[in-house]
Parts: C-alpha cells; sequence; structure tokens
C-alpha cells in the first residue's frame, strides 16, 4: 500500500499527546514531498528529505509550536496505520502512530 494521502497522526510528547495531520504525495518524477498541519497549534510545516523505502518512510521538519524544534521522524506503514519515531536534537525519541484519513474525514 502506498504512503500517499492524508493520516491523522498522535504524537507522545513529554507535554502531551499532540496531533497532527500529515499529507504525502508523490510526484510524476518519483520524489516525495509532504506537509504537516499541527491541529492543536494550527502551524503548518513542510517536510524535507522525504524518503519512501518499501513500507518505511522518513522526513525531516522543523516546528516552532509549543516549541522550536528540528525534528527527524521515521514510521513504518501496515495497510492504513503507522507507527515510529519522532527525535529531536538531545531529547529522547518520543512515540507517533496515525491512521489514513477517510476522504470524508480528510475534506
Amino acid at each position: 500500500m502506498s504512503a500517499a494521502g492524508t493520516w491523522n497522526m498522535t504524537i507522545d510528547t513529554p507535554i502531551g499527546k499532540q496531533h497532527a495531520r500529515l499529507e504525502l504525495s508523490q510526484a510524476a518524477d518519483g520524489t516525495w514531498q509532504g506537509t504537516s498541519y499541527s491541529v492543536d497549534s494550527g502551524e503548518e510545516s513542510a517536510l524535507t528529505d522525504v524518503s519512501v523505502q518499501g513500507n518505511e518512510v522518513t522526513w525531516h521538519q522543523a516546528v516552532t509550536k509549543p516549541m522550536k524544534l528540528n525534528l527527524k521522524c521515521t514510521v513504518t506503514i501496515d495497510g492504513d496505520t503507522l507507527t515510529g519515531k519522532a527525535k529531536a536534537g538531545m531529547f529522547p525519541a518520543v512515540n507517533m502512530s496515525g491512521e489514513r484519513a477517510t476522504e470524508a474525514a480528510s475534506s
């Protein structure tokens, strides 16, 4: 199953669960791009260095809310769910999980 689509994410951070909508797409030339939208803060951030290798997806993103962080994220897709980790600098990695959004829920 493709990584492309919209994913409803939950990130278990030290300050509580954060929620985001992750959008991934593949261009005609095979490259991947994406955007993350924080449901909690309203911040939108572009994903960089997006890589899809089989069922593993990795990317980097910078956020400023609730604090300024540069994140490296790695998730594994299993059908319509994903699980993985987000790592910010010297902080411990935090767990992430998500479900593929249905068309009705993502519009």
